[in-house]
């Protein structure tokens, strides 16, 4: 069976340490064509590969299959609905687009051309939410009546890129990944509350967040700041039969970053422990982590383009995360919750 040809759309962070390195080490996958400004750039890592200057080059080029829309935010709906008016499946890295209509529109056109459309929600496969999602499915928690989940980072000064200026600011950056997670494991609330502020002097857009999520018998609470000289916690779960404390974060991004090809015995260990303390006895112990691996995510992929799997992330779920994320905008708007 030939191998899917993939065009990818960018190489900043996401297309050189999400995208790039993961399709060269799945099978099935063959990286054919880059679109890039700086071509030295893409040549240092993958001296084979084509590069071309823009999206029309990529989409005339023969053998692409898949496009992987790793473009600034702004630029998601433009550049997945040129590919899927193309013929081409497409990928797009999170945010889906920067508006629930531009979310819906590229779904449609998925349908109406007959081609997958999915959105790289990597963060389903870390290996913190992996054990999380195993201690729920084992019942070790119980009922879970409050959920935190951090993403908090120490960067006092803005860095002048294009993402920390995005509408929306940290709300659409980091979370998206946060309120995919929390949908992942318990589905949609009935309301969310969002404060959004920007705490660091100079900076362009909101570089904090605080959002409830309400549930009839949970609370569910997603926190991003980058002004924590403190930021270790990832995971704070308080169910009915035990809590369940996790700090650290995936290793996969780092070990990407810093150039090590996804593969080996160790790919996605996460040494750092989550500590599990139970109700009846108050007995607090370290619980091993599952693997992290986002090469799931990719091989999953592979399996739905050739018939033989489900779509790991199909486009209901991509806009059911953008509800949400919009909603979260209109109540930091009013300063109210709003029903979801």
């Amino acid at each position: 069976m030939r191998d899917i040809g993939v065009g990818l759309i960018g190489y900043g962070l996401a297309g050189r340490a999400f995208h790039a390195p993961y399709v060269r080490a799945t099978p099935g996958l063959a990286l054919r064509a880059v679109v890039s400004r700086d071509a030295a750039k893409v040549h240092a890592d993958l001296p084979e590969t084509s590069v071309v200057p823009d999206v029309a080059s990529l989409l005339a080029a023969p053998g692409i299959d898949l496009v992987v829309v790793a473009s600034p935010d702004a630029l998601h709906a433009e550049h997945a609905l040129a590919a899927l008016a193309a013929g081409k499946h497409v990928l797009i890295d999170k945010p889906f687009a920067t508006s629930l209509d531009d979310a819906r529109r590229i779904a449609a056109a998925g349908d109406a051309a007959g081609r997958s459309v999915t959105v790289f929600q990597n963060r389903r496969w870390d290996a913190d939410f992996r054990t999380l999602q195993r201690l729920i499915a084992e019942d070790t928690l119980g009922e879970i009546v409050q959920f935190e989940s951090h993403f908090d980072r120490w960067r006092p000064k803005p860095t002048g890129l294009w993402k920390e200026e995005r509408a929306g600011g940290a709300w659409l950056d980091l979370g998206p990944h946060l309120v995919d997670q929390a949908l992942v494991l318990f589905g949609r609330p009935a309301g969310i509350t969002l404060d959004v502020a920007t705490l660091r002097e100079g900076a362009p857009a909101p570089d904090y967040f605080h959002a409830t999520l309400r549930y009839p018998q949970r609370r569910v609470i997603l926190h991003a700041t980058k002004l924590a000289a403190q930021f270790g916690l990832r995971f704070a779960v308080h169910g009915t039969r035990a809590s369940w404390i996790k700090h650290g974060t995936d290793p996969q991004e780092t070990a990407t970053l810093t150039g090590s090809a996804p593969g080996g015995d160790d790919w996605g260990l996460d040494r750092v422990e989550g500590l599990l303390t139970t109700a009846e006895d108050g007995v607090t112990a370290p619980v091993p982590n599952a693997r992290g691996d986002y090469r799931l995510f990719w091989q999953a992929l592979v399996s739905s383009l050739r018939g033989e799997g489900a779509n790991p992330v199909p486009p209901g779920e991509a806009i059911a995360t953008m509800e949400v994320l919009d909603a979260g905008l209109r109540s930091a708007a009013r300063r109210a919750e709003i029903s979801l």
